[in-house]
């Protein structure tokens, strides 16, 4: 029998044990899963994984959602659709996660947001590009979190229509982001320039770029102009090739994606100047949220954010949202929740339309120059993704009806 001595002195060993413990939410972790092409795409993944992992400490150390911890397990899906959803399963039947987040590929993030819709789990779809995946593929269980190509085209086709330039041709990889990129982009600025003509394409495919037969057979279509959507080191290629062929010499290039430091800092002073780009000026952007965000990742990482930092930070503050939105860890509850949610971003406020389930996140365009050995965005300007998104009601119509 435990005398009153022995139980006092119990309950005094428990609360120092408790006091020398930080404070932890109650209950189990809400399980969330998440993958990517981290062994594939490091250069945009890595900083993806690391944002999304800031934030995650963040809210856990503010005491997690609903009295709980968040819990991520993580995959890497190698850039193939087919793991992707295999892992999927995995995290759904073995891991029994509340909903899934992550892709950059577009054709793995259309594999999840089919898989999202089969088994009827929420799925945050932080980095695909492509606009089916909100839009003719769209379904009730997909976010897309990103700007898609249309934005993104839209802001380039902008700067495009100012510009004396007639004759373009387009450089692209040939499988679902580039077709998406390009069909937009030759939309929007058509529809602003009825006199531009498209004198010439290529496709290479995608990692697999032929960069010198690709700047010849540019070249041979003497174009004023040229709209490139190449990434990653087929877009290192291309611009060495470009520039060792005096493929870019009195011509303007818009490139979509191309003032990301996650894809062209590799360049370093290599780096094309007077390219109009979309990207992420990190180093310039003072507003009050980036700035808290950017040195919090600095104290963190001893490293400066990608695009691919803000995206992962934004995607877990979705989630966490979401969760403490919904009072829930149900899936239909969370689905609910997310659908015109609106949440702070270290780009400013976003909101997930109601409509098509794209958030309102934005981007940056300016001009591309080199700065101290390393390329910058110089003349920039924010475009807020709700300006430039057709309607929801125009937006509404181009998904298939639930």
């Amino acid at each position: 029998m435990i005398d009153r001595r022995t139980f006092v002195t119990a309950v005094a060993a428990m609360a120092a044990i408790a006091a020398a413990v930080p404070a932890r939410a109650a209950g189990e972790p809400i399980r969330i899963g998440e993958m990517n092409s981290y062994t594939r795409l490091p250069a945009f993944t890595l900083p993806y994984r690391s944002g999304w992992e800031l934030a995650l400490e963040e809210i856990n150390a503010a005491g997690g959602v609903l009295g709980r911890q968040i819990e991520v397990i993580s995959k890497d899906d190698g850039g193939e659709p087919g793991t992707a959803v295999t892992m999927a399963n995995d995290l759904l039947a073995r891991e029994k996660v509340s909903l899934i987040f992550g892709a950059l590929l577009s054709n793995v993030g259309l594999a999840l947001a089919d898989f999202a819709k089969q088994k009827q789990i929420p799925f945050i779809a932080a980095e695909p590009l492509t606009d089916t995946i909100a839009w003719s593929q769209g379904n009730a269980y997909t976010f897309r979190l990103r700007p898609g190509t249309y934005v993104q085209a839209a802001m380039l086709a902008e700067e495009a229509a100012k510009l004396p330039a007639r004759r373009w041709a387009v450089v692209a990889p040939n499988y679902e982001y580039g077709k998406s990129a390009v069909e937009a982009f030759k939309a929007l600025l058509s529809a602003r320039r009825p006199d531009v003509e498209w004198v010439g394409e290529q496709w290479p495919a995608l990692f697999k770029i032929d960069a010198g037969a690709t700047v010849q057979a540019l070249a041979r279509t003497n174009p004023e102009a040229i709209y490139n959507v190449t990434f990653g080191a087929d877009l290192i290629k291309f611009v060495r090739e470009g520039k060792l062929r005096g493929l870019f010499e009195g011509r303007t290039v818009a490139s979509i994606l191309g003032g990301e430091p996650d894809w062209i800092d590799p360049l370093k002073d290599e780096a094309p100047e007077g390219w109009i780009v979309t990207g992420y000026p990190w180093y310039a952007l003072e507003t009050p949220e980036h700035v808290t965000f950017r040195e919090a990742y600095r104290k963190r990482f001893n490293d400066y954010p990608r695009l691919g930092s803000v995206v992962g930070y934004a995607a877990m503050k979705t989630i966490a949202a979401a969760i403490a939105k919904a009072g829930s860890t149900e899936p239909k509850a969370i689905t609910a929740a997310l659908r015109g949610l609106t949440l702070e971003s270290p780009l400013g406020p976003i909101t997930y339309r109601a409509a098509d389930q794209q958030s309102t996140m934005g981007t940056f365009v300016g001009r591309l120059t080199v700065k101290d050995g390393m390329p910058r965005m110089v003349d920039w300007r924010y475009g807020d993704g709700a300006k430039y998104l057709p309607s929801e009601v125009e937006a509404a119509k181009m998904r298939p009806a639930e």
